[in-house]
This record gives structure tokens, C-alpha cells and sequence, in this order.
């Protein structure tokens, strides 16, 4: 469940851009790329531009004496009809291209953007009541068609790459590329009515407040979503904390518990799930855990280190008021532990150690990296950035460059789309405790600002997240998403022992990352891309276990005992990844197959008379149901994407292969009731045909949810066809969790991912054209007695 311990900034006028120039400890040196537009070289900073929806004024007087040349009447008089901005041709037809925004369509919402949705929205309140009920869970980019993204890669932004887009139908003499309007989705709930709506405004006009503009949005669509609760916010959980802790009851229990002082009480409100029908979404509910710091007034005190037990809360979040509380039985307070602070040691009473000298990372050159606005280019690798509520850092339109095939496409949108964290400890509350931190919190949300040099190293480009918070402001988190370069060791190597003739290369990675806390947990989400084209996703666990208190003498088969009178239940961390992939295919091409690889041993006989053989088979994935898999490390279980037209020199199909790293099925049996919401667990890959509304495995609103395998469950009953179509893969991937007193009282960092890798992709390795590095000696300087990178020693005469 969340901690919501950040200070945002409000910033509702803020320039639409969000992104800061490039941030160095050496320099304050910005990147740009360069791009062609009319025939004139403009480079394209990482200054802020203009608002979604503002013509780019530089540009008029140039279209206006191209377009008087040519005599073509524009459409002006707004900033949606805008400007012409190319003259192309499409099979022979002069094509007449407009601009009607600056801001590409998968950029993330600016803060102008969010704040012009919210007053749109409030102002289409049917009533007074009704508007004053509004609470804004989630304002985010309704992401359009990727035939638009690719009218926007070809026409509108750099690099500019007509041969992406093909309009549908038959062209006529003037065909007009236009960007639609930027539209914005939001999730609203009622706390009058507990009702909860989806809305959808288009932003056609949206200027920044500080250039004097004005703000404007329409309404699209606006639905009311029976039978279910949004996620919850920041704002309610501060409100539940205060609401338990000023209840008669709940003061009383304390007091039995030897606690008088409020102030040490922490309340971490949680969801309920859905165990039986008073959980239904008709009443907004939180389950409480509660947790007392001790007597001393250390404000660093890990407080998780003190679960109070026996005492059970609900409470209703609309009215916020407590329903229910019962103190069913009474377990001591755990004594103070001496190790429960994992703060410096000045203020837990500890010795840290000396012995740590300086390791400082250097690009004297700076990075290798470009970035213009969202969009990056690294080595041969261009992708966008995007970051949403729930699913926080999103990657969008992966490509390689690859030398004359140009540039190829391997995914459309890359995210981390759900996490279920389910409790094996059948005791209360423990066996509750299933919590769904992307759809009943939001991933992102509950991201927190990054540290240079604690939480990244070297030369960084940060980017900021913009939300709404529950009364509909808007905050900003700065430094959100931290993107670097790492070195990750040797990338390959080899000696010829005849010649002594030595030739290595050294790899380097481009790491995008965020973190999120919720409540006791901390993820980081990591995505990796490669020298040798693979893409990794990495997962890191760590933050403060969720811990049970014990008896005098009492312990538990289901957990480990940490400390006297303290125990941490087992559990398991689950990820949802989301792959929407597109292997060498344009957009809105549907070229795509998913085959799954298995190494057999061969059987004894003519083709294995030594019982040494064995081989990799293929199968192909044919339908939904068909594609519901497991991992099978006994087999080296692997899937592979294929483009069903594109060979390589071999004769081959290209292909990206998804490889399984550790992994785990839920440990629950089949009745279990968190399984209600969370079917989609039962399998570690789902295969779907690509659907827009089709975008998490266990629906939109897992919260409360008393429906039974909504979502992936679901969808994959059409069974619709897989052998030649837009494909997504679904990789649910997780970890057994068996705390170590070595967890406590923070836990160590531990990993856990998958990767994406080229297979027959490439025709040779990617990797080959790495240029090799001087050596250097210890003070990183060239060490010319070394022989640089390649080593001739001629092994062969000293025989």
C-alpha cells in the first residue's frame, strides 16, 4: 500500500514542458538533435516548447512566401487549423502537411494540459453537489492510434521518416496530414454519490497561463463505471490515519496495549480485496494495519518495527468514518529491538565503517546519449519516454538503426502494468494482505524524487512526473525517471593463443529508471538497453519487511522470526509486464508470431547412437489459448517474436525472443480467494491479439473488485488468432519470498527480471562494430605500456 511522505510542487501555470535542461555535475552542457524542416537544418533543444496547440511562430513567415509560391490556400484562424509546415508527395500526389501542435502525440501531459482537463471536466458538472463531490484519481494521455504516432514520427518531428506512415484509403490530389488534438483521460470519483466516471476531453486549446493564453478543453465521452472503486489516494489515507486514531475504540484498545500517546500510532490504510460480499465496491473500504513506534523521540525510528495485533478496523472512505473496530485479542507489543533503525549510525547508537574510499565515475566527453524532449537516441537504440499514474515509467516506439535496412521497429510500448503481493500466513490480518500496488495505488504516483550519486551515478537526464492529486491541483515530482549510461564489464572477448593477438570490447548499458515506495516496500523499475540490441527489464526489491507480532513463547510455521516478539510472514512479489511488440513492422502492421522453443533430449537410437543429442523444437503459438504458458527452466523454455515477411541472410525469420529469468507460480491453492481478482497469475505468459482497451490483466478497477477473472482471463476466451497479427505478450513474473534475518532491518536489494534479445534479427552480431579502448592504469590515465586494447604476444616462439 502506499507511503505518501512526498512534497510536491505545485505548479498548475508551469510552461508545458517538463523537462529540464541536461543535468551534469561538470557542465550544465544540453543535447539536441538535428532535423531537416523545409529544407532548413533546425535544431531542436531541450528548452521548453510551446503548449500543446501553439503554432511555432519562427515558421509563419517562412509558410506563408512557400505557400504564395505555390498558391495553396491554408486554413488559418485558429491553432488547430494551423500551418503548413512540409510539402511532400505520396505515389505522385502533392500531399499538404499540417502542424496543429507541438507536442508529439505519446508525450506525456503537461501540467497545463492536466489542469485544463480538470476545470473542463468540473465545468461540466451537472450540478453544483455534483461538481463539489468530484475527486480526480487519475488524469493521463488517452494515447492515440500508432497511425497517428506515425504520422507524427514522418512528418512532424525528428527524425522525419515519411516511409513509416501510409494513409488508409485512396490519396487524393491534396491529401491534409493533420495531427488530431491531444486528448486526456480521466478517472473521476464522487465522494457525494461513491460514484466513479471515465472521462475523455479533447485539449484543443491549451496555452501556457504565463504567455498570456487561455484554456480550453471538450468533453468527448463521459461514463459512469458501475459496481466498482477506483484506486486510492494520498489524500485518503491521511484522512483514515487521522479518522482511526481520534476513534474512542480504537484509543481504548491502545490503551490496553500500554500506548496512551496518538502520536506514536502509525495507520497504514489497506485495501480490502474481495472476500465476500461485504467487500462489494457499493462501500469505499480500508482494512487498516497498525503499527506503534516506542517511547523514545527519535523521529528516525523504524516504526514498522512494532506491529500492533488483534485489533481490527474498517473504515469507510467515502463518509471516512470507522464502521467497525473490534480488539478481538491482545498480543504484547513487540519489545524495542536494538536493530530495528537502519538510519546513520550517529542516530541508532551504531559504528559505521571507514574503510569506503571515493569510486567516482567519469565522461569527460559527456554522454553518448541525445535527448529532445521525450524522445532519446543511444548508440544505435531511439525510444520515447512516458510516464503514467498507475504504471509510472512507460517506453514507447523502441527502434534500431541498422545501417542500410534503416530503422527497425521491435516494440510499440513497453510497461510494467500490474504487481500482486500475496501473504501466505492464513492467520488475521495476514492473510489479507494481497495487494494490488499498480491498480489499487498506482505505481507511479507513488514515485519519489532521485538523488544523484545515491540513486544514480555519472552524468544524468532527469524527468520530471506531473499529476493530479485528489482535488484536482496539479504536482509535480521532480527528477522522477533517472536516465544514464553504466559500464556493464567485458562485452566480449577473445585471445588467439598461436598469435598471443588479444581483442576485447567493453559494454556499456543505457539505464531508464524510477522508484516507488508503498508503504513498507521500495521498487525499483529498471529498463536496460544493449550494445549487442538486447533490451533487459530488471525489477529491485528492498524497503522494511511487513511483520507480525508474537507471544511470549509463540511462533510461526508461516514466517521467520526476525526478533523477540517480532515475525515476517512469507509472501511473494508478482510483475506484470506488458510487451506490445512490433518486430520489424510498420505501424499498424500486423506481421507478427509468437513461437515457443523447448530443448529436447533426442531419443537412444540411429540419430543418437552416442545418448548425447539433443535439439531445440519450435512451436507455433496459434491461438490465445493455446499461448497460456509456463516457464520450464528444466527445458530452457524461451518464446520468440517473428515478423512473418522479413528474413535475414539465412533465410530465416527476424525475431526478438523473450528469456525467462528466476520465476514462480502463486503458492496458493486453486480456491484461493485473492486468485478471484488476480486469475491472470496462474500463468507466466499470455498471448494476445493487440485491442486499445485492452490494457490490464486484471481490468481496469481490481479494487473491490467482485468479479471473477476479469481481464486477461477474459480476453483470452475469444481465442482469437495469433499466427499472423498485432501481437502483446503478458510476462508475469515473480519471486517466493522467505525473509532472512539478514532482511531486517532493511532489506538488501534483491532482483528479479527478464529479457528481450534478438534472434536472426541481425545478421551478424550488432556488437562487432564497438570500437576498442585504450588501457588505462589505475588512474584511469592511457597506459601506453600496455599495448592499448589490442595485444600481440607471440606465444608460439616462447615454446
Amino acid at each position: 500500500m502506499a507511503s505518501h511522505t512526498k512534497s510536491p510542487k505545485i505548479c498548475c501555470d508551469s510552461p508545458a514542458s517538463p523537462l529540464e535542461d541536461f543535468d551534469s555535475d561538470a557542465s550544465s552542457t544540453s543535447f539536441s538533435s538535428e532535423s531537416s524542416l523545409l529544407g532548413t537544418n533546425m535544431a531542436r533543444s531541450l528548452e521548453p516548447q510551446p503548449a500543446s496547440g501553439e503554432v511555432l511562430g519562427m515558421m509563419e513567415e517562412h509558410i506563408d512566401q512557400q505557400d504564395h509560391h505555390r498558391n495553396i490556400k491554408v486554413p488559418y484562424g485558429s491553432i488547430d487549423s494551423a500551418t503548413t509546415v512540409a510539402g511532400s508527395t505520396l505515389k505522385g500526389a502533392p500531399m499538404l502537411v499540417l502542424r496543429s501542435q507541438s507536442a508529439h502525440p505519446l508525450d506525456p501531459l503537461s501540467p497545463t494540459e492536466i489542469a485544463v482537463a480538470i476545470a473542463t471536466v468540473r465545468a461540466a458538472g451537472e450540478t453544483p453537489e455534483v461538481r463539489d463531490g468530484m475527486r480526480f484519481v487519475e488524469v493521463v494521455l488517452n494515447e492515440p492510434d500508432k497511425n497517428v504516432v506515425a504520422m507524427a514520427d514522418a512528418y512532424f518531428f525528428p527524425p522525419y521518416q515519411p516511409m513509416l506512415f501510409k494513409p488508409k484509403g485512396k490519396p487524393t490530389i491534396y491529401p491534409s496530414l493533420q495531427l488530431p488534438h491531444r486528448q486526456a483521460r480521466l478517472v473521476v470519483y464522487n465522494k457525494r454519490t461513491n460514484v466513479t466516471s471515465v472521462w475523455v476531453v479533447e485539449l484543443s486549446e491549451v496555452h501556457a497561463a504565463a504567455r498570456g493564453g487561455h484554456h480550453r478543453g471538450k468533453v468527448m465521452s463521459s461514463d459512469i463505471i458501475p459496481d466498482v472503486q477506483p484506486p486510492m489516494d494520498a489524500v485518503e489515507y491521511a484522512e483514515c490515519e487521522a479518522t482511526v486514531k481520534e476513534h474512542p475504540s480504537f484509543v481504548e484498545a491502545m490503551k490496553k496495549r500500554g500506548i496512551e500517546d496518538m502520536d506514536l500510532v502509525m495507520v497504514d490504510p489497506w485495501c480490502v480485496g474481495y472476500y465476500s460480499e461485504e467487500d462489494s465496491p457499493s462501500r469505499r473500504l480500508a482494512r487498516p494495519l497498525i503499527f506503534c513506534r516506542t517511547e523514545s523521540d527519535c523521529p528516525l525510528e523504524n516504526g514498522y518495527a512494532r506491529p500492533v495485533e488483534g485489533i481490527h478496523v474498517l473504515v469507510d472512505m467515502q463518509k471516512m468514518e470507522v464502521i467497525e473496530c473490534e480488539d478481538r485479542y491482545l498480543v504484547p507489543l513487540p519489545p524495542p529491538d536494538p536493530l530495528r533503525n537502519y538510519t546513520p549510525a550517529a542516530s541508532r547508537g551504531g559504528v559505521d565503517r571507514s574503510d569506503i574510499k571515493p569510486l567516482v565515475i567519469s565522461q569527460p566527453e559527456g554522454p553518448s546519449f541525445r535527448v529532445n524532449g521525450y524522445a532519446v537516441e543511444w548508440q544505435k537504440w531511439n525510444f520515447r519516454i512516458g510516464f503514467t499514474p498507475r504504471e509510472g515509467l512507460v517506453i514507447h516506439t523502441v527502434a534500431y538503426d541498422d545501417g542500410s535496412r534503416g530503422r527497425r521497429s521491435v516494440a510499440h510500448r513497453l510497461s510494467f502494468v500490474e504487481m500482486v503481493v500475496p501473504y501466505g500466513d492464513p492467520k488475521d490480518p495476514h492473510y489479507r494482505k494481497n495487494a494490488f500496488d499498480a491498480g489499487e495505488d498506482g505505481l507511479g504516483k507513488n514515485c519519489h524524487s532521485l538523488r544523484r550519486g545515491c540513486d544514480c551515478l555519472g552524468l544524468i537526464k532527469y524527468f520530471d512526473a506531473h499529476f493530479t492529486n485528489f482535488h484536482g491541483g496539479v504536482e509535480t515530482i521532480e527528477n522522477c525517471v533517472c536516465m544514464h549510461e553504466e559500464d556493464h564489464g567485458v562485452l566480449w572477448k577473445h585471445q588467439d593463443w598461436r598469435t598471443g593477438s588479444t581483442e576485447r570490447r567493453r559494454s556499456r548499458r543505457l539505464t531508464v529508471s524510477f522508484f516507488c515506495t508503498v508503504a513498507n516496500y521500495e521498487y525499483g523499475f529498471y529498463w536496460h538497453f544493449y550494445q549487442d540490441g538486447k533490451i533487459e527489464a530488471e525489477v529491485k526489491l528492498t524497503g522494511v519487511l511487513s511483520l507480525g507480532a508474537l507471544k511470549a513463547g509463540e511462533n510461526r510455521r508461516h514466517g521467520t522470526v526476525i526478533a523477540p516478539g517480532l515475525y515476517a510472514p512469507v509472501h511473494q512479489h508478482f510483475f506484470v509486464a506488458r510487451l506490445d511488440m512490433a518486430v520489424d513492422c510498420k505501424p499498424g502492421e500486423g506481421l507478427n508470431q509468437v513461437v515457443e522453443v523447448n530443448v529436447k533430449v533426442e531419443k537412444p537410437g540411429p540419430k543418437n547412437p552416442h545418448n548425447n543429442a539433443f535439439f531445440a523444437e519450435e512451436t507455433l503459438l496459434r491461438s490465445e489459448q493455446q499461448a497460456l504458458r509456463d516457464c520450464n527452466a528444466l527445458s530452457a523454455r524461451h518464446w520468440i517474436v517473428r515478423n512473418t515477411r522479413t528474413f535475414n541472410r539465412t533465410g530465416q525469420l527476424t525475431g526478438y525472443k523473450l528469456v525467462p529469468g528466476s520465476n514462480c507460480l502463486p503458492l496458493a491453492g486453486p480456491d484461493a480467494k485473492f486468485l478471484r481478482r488476480a486469475a491472470f497469475l496462474k500463468h507466466n505468459l499470455w498471448v494476445t491479439q493487440y485491442n486499445p482497451d485492452e490494457c490490464f490483466p486484471g481490468g481496469e478497477f481490481p479494487n473491490q473488485n467482485p468479479r471473477v477473472g476479469e481481464g486477461l482471463p477474459t480476453w483470452v476466451k475469444q481465442d482469437r488468432k495469433l499466427e499472423e497479427t498485432d501481437i502483446v505478450l503478458w510476462y508475469v513474473f515473480g519471486v517466493t519470498h522467505i525473509p532472512r534475518l539478514e532482511d531486517w532491518p532493511v532489506m538488501p536489494v534483491e532482483h528479479i527480471g527478464f529479457s528481450l534479445m534478438p534472434h536472426g534479427f541481425f545478421n551478424c552480431s550488432p556488437a562487432i562494430d564497438i570500437p576498442p579502448n585504450d588501457a588505462t592504469d589505475e588512474n584511469g590515465h592511457k597506459d601506453t605500456m600496455k599495448g592499448g586494447q589490442s595485444e600481440m604476444i607471440p606465444l608460439l616462439s616462447k615454446l
